[in-house]
């Protein structure tokens, strides 16, 4: 009102014998109604206060309907047992995960819906039936009261009821609260942020948050929404780890390198699944991070497809590597050994690109009869060390790789420029798996530069297994743990596909043997230091006297079902490349078959 009105109001009043009345106001807000009290009360407790709430709904629900329709209570008792099947049946898409919750949603329906029948045919006040009303609360209020995800959806409520307060005191004023959902582990809920906020604010609030929240460290994570807006949010608290505890490995999850492999669960339950068909992957943390168990969850997986050759680099003398060795068709442990692969495997991806542009095709689809290359080098550092020389090849690889399935994966504790050959590997990583890491500044190294302060924490990752993952379809950093494989497991995948391991294409075979053919280059005088010699991989030389008339022996002898792929390395003491290419002639020559995958004899006509 404008102080003109008011005393003009004023003169009024005294002209008519009134005196206005003033109001002395300390500032303390006036006392609220008992109603109004009582209802923000119940209000308040509605969740502790649902069995009676539910009780008393049903006695005037039952008054109501004895008085205008007592001729509806079949009806009502048909109708209570159709909504206790339903929810048994389909109440998993009403939020009800676990089967006791169902059965006990359907127990509740069947029972108030027997009861409010017979309220309705004889008065809700005719005995037993308040009796009954009563002991019915006592006996299902008890579940309800004692259920964890109920009790925390109420205490998540009441935080989120007190988000204005959290938000200004943590530097984000003007941010909501759209929706929430309390899960297995924790809760998540979506904010809208105020106008000039982004993600990159609340990730750099993340302490602060965990703070006013009250969780342990490291419960909070920050996520942008799935319609990837720049004005929201979605956060998600853990009440419990679900990564905890080691997570057994299921056993391989493919079984051909064109599908996407499951490396570990992320803490929603999600399968943290990669394709890895025609990218390069990079592998890294520090050491005791779990980063030779997630090795072990790749090799458990390739070696179930049928479709990849696989060749590996250890150049801890093998540790890590040769328990996978009867499925790895050639296994490096020395810097020698290293040179001839890489060189080989760069002989082999121009000799597909050749092929490939002979028939006018773009890229290697591969087959069991045409497989894809995937060459694993593990601690990527020590061969940067110990055969620098290495480069241009690893060099080649991840720039021409990947049309002809000549795929590179790499695992070390810090990729840096130098360890990673000061070229093109470490940028043509597509996939990039990073565990704990001792310095933050390792983070960008191994992700991707700004990954770090982009809320990609892998220096807070506090257990072995645990890792972030950034590859095509894993833009958000999601938290995953590797299945833990152990010996047994690893005894027990090699042993059911060590003899069904495809062998090199033949296209493959040819550019390495046109490449043994060519004479070897000698360097002039003065030219510099000679490239020393390098041990040559094993190739299928001709050797009738020995291994060759072993195997011959032993396909000859072989029963109606043929001899496997592992007795034929035992008995020539050759590797699985040289028994394959025999194979393959003899085949070729009509002089022996393949009776099933992985078992070989003589032709009748030469047995």
């Amino acid at each position: 009102m404008r102080p003109q009105q008011m005393r003009r109001n004023a003169r009024r009043m005294r002209r008519y014998g009134l005196q206005p009345m003033v109001v002395m106001n300390s500032g303390d807000q006036l006392p609220e109604a008992a109603a109004v009290v009582f209802a923000r009360w119940l209000w308040r407790y509605r969740s502790e206060l649902a069995p009676f709430n539910v009780a008393a709904l049903a006695l005037i629900a039952a008054s109501a309907l004895h008085a205008i329709h007592p001729e509806w209570w079949p009806w009502l008792l048909g109708g209570a047992g159709l909504a206790a099947s339903a929810l048994v049946g389909v109440g998993e898409r009403l939020g009800l995960a676990r089967r006791v919750e169902r059965l006990y949603a359907a127990a509740v329906t069947t029972a108030v819906g027997s009861w409010l029948a017979v309220g309705t045919a004889l008065g809700p006040f005719v005995r037993p039936l308040p009796q009954l009303l009563l002991l019915g609360i006592v006996l299902l209020a008890g579940p309800w009261w004692a259920h964890r995800r109920r009790r925390a959806r109420v205490r998540v409520e009441r935080k989120l009821a007190a988000w204005p307060e959290i938000s200004e005191a943590i530097g984000l004023k003007g941010s909501r609260v759209m929706s929430a959902v309390v899960d297995v582990w924790g809760w998540r809920a979506r904010f809208g942020l105020a106008r000039g906020q982004t993600i990159q604010d609340v990730t750099g609030k993340i302490p602060a948050l965990e703070s006013a929240l009250g969780t342990f460290r490291g419960a909070v994570r920050v996520h942008p929404t799935p319609d990837d807006k720049a004005n929201r949010f979605e956060l998600r608290v853990l009440d419990i780890d679900p990564h905890a505890d080691a997570i057994p490995w299921p056993g391989p999850s493919v079984s051909s390198i064109t599908e996407p492999i499951d490396l570990g669960p992320f803490e929603d339950a999600a399968p943290a699944r990669v394709l890895f068909l025609r990218r390069h992957a990079l592998f890294g943390g520090a050491t005791g991070a779990g980063k030779s168990g997630g090795i072990n969850v790749l090799m458990g997986n390739l070696t179930a497809c049928a479709d990849v050759v696989v060749w590996a680099i250890d150049l801890k003398r093998g540790m890590e590597l040769n328990p996978w060795s009867p499925c790895i068709d050639r296994l490096a442990t020395t810097p020698e050994q290293a040179r001839a692969l890489l060189r080989d495997a760069v002989t082999v991806l121009e000799g597909r690109a050749e092929w490939l542009a002979a028939r006018g095709q773009r890229v290697w689809e591969p087959t069991p009869e045409f497989p894809a290359l995937v060459i694993l080098i593990d601690e990527y550092a020590e061969l940067a060390d110990d055969a620098p020389d290495t480069a241009a090849d690893t060099d080649s690889i991840a720039r021409l790789g990947r049309a002809v399935a000549v795929q590179l994966i790499a695992a070390t504790q810090r990729p840096t420029q130098k360890a990673m050959g000061g070229g093109a590997v470490r940028s043509q990583m597509d996939i990039r798996v990073s565990f704990r890491v001792r310095e933050r500044k390792d983070v960008d190294l191994i992700l991707g530069q700004g990954m770090l302060a982009a809320g990609w924490h892998a220096h807070t990752l506090n257990a072995p297994g645990k890792f972030l993952i950034s590859a095509a379809g894993h833009d958000s950093p999601r938290r995953a743990r590797a299945y833990l494989v152990t010996d047994e497991a690893v005894s027990a995948t090699v042993h059911q596909h060590a003899d069904n391991r495809p062998a090199l294409d033949h296209v493959s075979r040819s550019a390495l043997e046109a490449e043994r053919d060519k004479p070897r280059q000698t360097v002039a005088e003065g030219a510099g230091d000679a490239i020393p010699e390098v041990a040559e991989p094993e190739l299928p030389k001709r050797d009738e006297s020995g291994s060759e008339a072993a195997l011959w022996t032993l396909l000859s002898s072989a029963p109606d079902e043929g001899v496997t792929i592992a007795h034929l390395k035992s008995a020539t003491g050759k590797g699985r490349s040289w028994v394959y290419y025999r194979l393959q002639e003899l085949a070729d020559e009509g002089r022996a078959r393949q009776v099933t995958r992985g078992r070989w004899r003589a032709t009748q006509s030469n047995s």
